[in-house]
């Protein structure tokens, strides 16, 4: 079966790494000169508006599906109109716009922080009145890793996030005092089949993901599963949807979806019995879904701007190093390692060594 992926990053990378043990083939579209999954497969190199290159994409594939939420819905409609893709452009189009997420979570009744949609200056001051501080202003679309909002604490930060974010559609939330970030990963089959990672507990500074540690029988997990149950159900998706959660006085409140294979979802690959790639594959391509179970104690370590130097990690037993194939530069995601142990103790150490390794190479 040959299977198109919008966009040729990493995870599109991890797509295929995991496809070829099923005789899948790829074909990508992305306009990057240098995507770093270029080399796993055929790369039409063309913008997303390219008609031209879109039909042969979609000549060249028996289904396809993409690595990022920010295709342009035009693109997604265009290649829909032609040959599967999964999981559908509706998908894409909540996941896209922080106000539909948020429409949609409300109407599904799964518990949000308060939030109010901003378009002038006017409508901030009322939405912060009606809200309250501190809150958090976001853009509603395009905003990834901590770009494109401002945590509003005092009336004087006001304009300073409004001469910063101002010129585009906005959303102010009410700011939740979280305890812990949950996401919960879970991948629907073409005939509803359902399938749960546990619940995964994600640390980030600087708006983006460090670690990433999934905690099997968690008392939140059946919450999660039912909230990502709900919206998979409502948009008829599939594939590998990513849920994201903050943890506050007990109760999940709902931050975003990504309606995609997902960065906290990388320690699958070695710490469950089917990665998150695989099961993506399996749900697009019709395969009966592959366990979730762990195999084990794990977690995932991002590598950020730089990595270490292999012979420092691989020196840590049950470390395993993914690089992305990607030019170092501050603030980029260059690669990962997942850290498996037989015991939570056994981890720990060896996630605590890491983690050293990492923040001396992030200086």
């Amino acid at each position: 079966m040959n299977i198109g992926i919008l966009g040729a990053g990493q995870l599109g990378r991890m797509l295929a790494l995991a496809g070829y043990p099923l005789d899948f083939d790829f074909v990508f579209l992305d306009p990057a000169t240098e995507a770093c999954a270029a080399p796993l497969g055929e790369h039409i190199h063309a913008d997303y508006d390219d008609e031209h290159a879109l039909a042969e994409f979609c000549v060249s594939v028996d289904v396809a599906t993409y690595e990022f939420e920010n295709v342009p819905a035009k693109t997604a409609e265009y290649v829909a109109s032609r040959i599967p893709l999964l999981p559908a452009p509706v998908a894409l189009t909540v996941g896209q716009d922080r106000l539909s997420e948020k429409s949609l979570f409300d109407r599904l009744s799964i518990p949000v922080p308060r939030y109010m949609p901003v378009a002038t200056r006017e409508a901030l001051e009322l939405a912060v009145r009606s809200i309250g501080l501190p809150a958090v202003l976001k853009t509603r679309r395009l905003g990834y890793d901590g770009k494109g909002q401002a945590v509003l604490r005092a009336p004087e930060d006001l304009d300073a996030a409004w001469a910063k974010l101002g010129s585009q559609p906005l959303i102010l939330e009410a700011f939740v005092p979280f305890e812990t970030e949950l996401s919960c990963l879970a991948v629907r089959g073409r005939e509803g089949q359902m399938a749960y990672y546990p619940v995964v507990e994600n640390v980030h500074r600087d708006g983006i993901l460090r670690t990433a540690t999934p905690r099997p029988e968690h008392p939140l997990q059946a919450a999660a599963e039912e909230y990502a149950r709900r919206v998979t159900e409502h948009l008829g998706y599939v594939g590998v949807l990513a849920f994201e959660f903050f943890v506050s006085g007990g109760r999940l409140f709902a931050n975003e979806i990504a309606p995609r294979v997902h960065n906290s979802g990388h320690w699958s690959i070695e710490g469950a019995e089917t990665s998150q790639f695989e099961n993506h594959l399996r749900a697009i391509s019709g395969l009966p879904l592959g366990s979730t179970a762990l195999r084990g104690h794990s977690a995932m370590v991002n590598f950020i701007g730089d990595a270490p130097a292999n012979a420092d990690m691989a020196a840590i037993p049950g470390v395993h190093i993914h690089h992305y194939g990607k030019t170092p530069k501050p603030q980029r995601k260059v690669g990962h390692a997942t850290v498996t142990a037989a015991s939570a103790d056994e981890l720990t150490d060896r996630l605590q060594r890491l983690e050293a390794l990492v923040r001396a190479v992030e200086g």
